[in-house]
């Protein structure tokens, strides 16, 4: 008699880890690193490799004459150029001139998106009367404002801020608004059966539940909230890295210029370094990065 191979159950493949799972071979489950973490030495040295061959390939070309100088400045003369600006004084007060248009900026944008992300994610009214609008904010370049804000708020502090706040805005809106869609309803009716609703609901339920899209939102937020800086330091002001960056440009300085490039490529490392952190304090148990291979 013939037996169909259909009639024979597939044999699934243990868990090595020994815990009942049985899975097939091959198959990564969420949650789950396949091998054992790096340590914190390697993990770094392999995250700085590639910055560092870059700098070095840099550095070579400016050595050995393959790179123009008036094309991209050497190294050496970067870091004069930052010597100078030290001794002088001047790249304290730039910085200060610059993170006290970016703050209230950044939190103006990020405050109204998260609102308006939780209005638009909780409620299908607040879905009908915000989101429309946000689409049509997203939509239009922030850049392409640049010449109505002046016409209504002028070239002065105002206009810079409200313009790195309508670049924060948008993003932050996105992902909030992702992340409170993305809560389970039926936690939601839980904890309204347990007695929370209003603002006790958003502050402890669902905020907390949506906190991984609002973290990498604010990590988007602050690339974006950087190029309105730039845009807005370059329009009526003396202070600031923007305005250090067309000094360089008026005076074709491409040492100043590379400076200035890479002190906004620090400020958007640290942060993210400080996002990182504040993810791995307020989100311990979460396992997104789980699903990368060693």
């Amino acid at each position: 008699m013939t037996v169909s191979s259909t009639a024979v159950p597939a044999r699934s493949t243990p868990s090595p880890t020994g815990d009942g799972d049985e899975r097939p071979p091959g198959l990564i489950v969420p949650g789950r690193r396949s091998g054992r973490r790096r340590p914190p030495a390697l993990s770094l040295l392999l995250r700085a490799s590639v910055p560092g061959a870059i700098l070095a390939l840099w550095w070579w070309g400016a050595a050995s004459g393959t790179v123009d100088p008036g094309v991209l400045s050497a190294p050496s003369s970067v870091l004069v150029a930052l010597r100078e600006l030290v001794a002088t004084g001047q790249l304290g007060d730039f910085l200060l001139a610059s993170f006290g248009r970016a703050v209230p900026g950044v939190l103006i944008g990020v405050g109204l998106g998260l609102v308006l992300g939780v209005a638009s994610g909780l409620s299908a009214l607040g879905e009908e009367l915000v989101d429309p609008t946000m689409q049509i904010v997203r939509a239009v370049p922030f850049l392409a404002l640049v010449p109505l804000l002046i016409s209504w708020f002028g070239v002065d502090e105002t206009f810079k801020i409200v313009l790195i706040a309508v670049a924060a805005v948008a993003p932050m809106y996105a992902y909030t608004y992702l992340g409170v869609r993305g809560v389970d309803p039926r936690l939601i009716e839980a904890a309204r059966d347990l007695g929370l609703s209003g603002p006790r609901l958003v502050l402890e339920v669902v905020l907390p539940t949506a906190l991984p899209s609002i973290l990498m939102a604010l990590r988007i937020c602050m690339s974006v909230s950087l190029t309105g800086l730039i845009a807005a330091e370059q329009i009526g002001t003396t202070e600031g890295i923007g305005y250090l960056v067309t000094l360089a440009q008026q005076y074709f300085r491409t040492d100043y210029m590379v400076l200035c490039i890479l002190i906004y490529a620090v400020i958007g490392i640290l942060i993210d370094l400080a996002i990182r952190l504040a993810e791995r304090l307020l989100l311990p148990w979460h396992g997104g990065a789980a699903l990368r291979r060693n």
